[in-house]
């Protein structure tokens, strides 16, 4: 690609969209976390590509990948907006934000968040779209975060990160209306052992899921990239052997032919967790009251809504 790199400015909301892209590898998503089109965002990403003379994503057939020039201009295109951060914040240290990292996004992390930033729009919670546990902890240690939200897999939190536990969710079974079990009010997971469970993306993410399937005796898995959940619904309705398993507040499309249907005897709960480093880094020293600020509204708002409620007699939670 023929460019004009030399002697450019860096255009920040073009690198914004550039690392979201690249975090999520998908430019819908990354469209939806920027409030924008997705028409609109490829158009930051083309002139950013222009203006550096080098494409940095290859369209695939299952979404987007970074190219070579991609992977090597991620890194300090994250310092670039650390920076203009930085450079705001310097001159507005009154109404900085805290900037919270949410992963795992099919599963709607924001739902909770939202209620928490409704609850206490003192603290100028930033939500931010973070691809799994692994980037939230560099995006913490980059001092691009304060907080992370998401699923926190047992025993793989990082020594220099503290997890705090904010809320746990029943979840429902999703399948298809001509799947055998369609029809139940209600369902136990051992009900389940002769179906086969479909991941929504790779497995390697999704540990709940494994857990659930290797405590509840389901052989049966079938993982695949993650395209998003419209399409993960489709294939789950079309396969009259599958199902899936998804938190039972969180909203569903309206897919004709999925049914949802509650878990019980016992009932699985999924975890959620804000995390944080143990030691602020020192460009962020006023980090660590006001995280301690989010830690308290967050208890009082898990109170206030029994998010923390379970029976270990009646309910499943791996962690």
């Amino acid at each position: 690609m023929a460019g004009t790199g030399t002697g450019t400015d860096l255009d920040l909301a073009q690198a914004r969209a550039f690392v979201l892209a690249a975090d999520l590898l998908h430019f819908g998503r990354a469209a939806a976390r920027l409030g924008i089109t997705q028409q609109a965002l490829s158009k930051r990403v083309a002139r950013l590509e222009v203006a550096l003379g080098a494409r940095l994503f290859e369209r695939t057939g299952r979404g987007v990948d970074l190219t070579d020039e991609g992977r090597r201009f991620l890194e300090p295109a994250r310092r670039a907006l650390a920076a203009g951060r930085a450079a705001v914040a310097a001159v507005r240290p009154g109404r900085r934000g805290l900037r919270v990292d949410a992963w795992g996004h099919l599963y709607g992390p924001m739902r909770t968040l939202a209620t928490v930033i409704e609850v206490a729009p003192h603290l100028g919670l930033e939500p931010g779209a973070g691809r799994d546990l692994p980037s939230v902890a560099r995006a913490l240690r980059r001092g691009e975060a304060e907080a992370g939200f998401g699923r926190v897999p047992p025993g793989l939190l990082p020594a220099d990160l503290s997890a705090h536990l904010v809320r746990v969710e029943p979840v429902d079974v999703l399948l298809g209306a001509a799947h055998p079990l369609a029809g139940a009010p209600a369902l136990r997971p051992a009900d389940l052992r002769d179906s086969v469970l479909r991941y929504p993306g790779e497995p390697a993410r999704l540990d709940f899921l494994t857990r659930f399937a290797d405590h509840f005796g389901i052989a049966n898995r079938v993982g695949g990239p993650n395209l998003g959940l419209d399409p993960f619904l489709t294939r789950l309705r079309a396969d009259p052997t599958h199902f899936s398993l998804f938190p039972a507040d969180a909203p569903l499309p309206d897919v004709p032919g999925l049914r949802s249907i509650p878990l019980h005897e016992p009932t699985p709960l999924y975890a959620w967790s804000l995390v944080h480093l143990n030691v602020p880094p020192k460009a962020t020293p006023d980090a660590a009251p006001r995280l301690a600020e989010l830690l308290r509204t967050c208890a009082t708002v898990a109170a206030g809504h029994r998010w923390l409620e379970h029976d270990p007699a009646q309910d499943w939670l791996p962690d």
